[in-house]
């Protein structure tokens, strides 16, 4: 699995649809709306680069909206708590 983090620069008119917009693309796991220079966080979870490259590059940077990206690809995780929370949901 590779996670990518995406940092989108949106209309901000238009960041709340942005978000959703992208929210519901195939490989997007979670957007997050944030302070700073940048607008929003995107989590890319694939299976390949090649997938990251047409989720970011074919898709996302597509979104009505969106003024410009940039990505970055995570080597490794040292956090694993989100994930266990995740997969324990419903057990027990």
């Amino acid at each position: 699995m590779i996670t990518a983090i995406v940092f989108v620069t949106a209309d901000v008119a238009r960041i709340p649809e942005v978000a959703q917009h992208i929210a519901d693309l195939e490989g997007v796991s979670e957007v997050y709306s944030v302070t700073g220079s940048i607008d929003l966080i995107a989590l890319v979870r694939v299976r390949s680069i090649d997938e990251v490259a047409t989720t970011v590059a074919d898709h996302l940077n597509k979104v009505p909206g969106v003024e410009g990206t940039e990505t970055h690809i995570a080597f490794r995780a040292y956090s694993t708590h989100d994930l266990e929370a995740a997969f324990s949901l419903g057990a027990g």
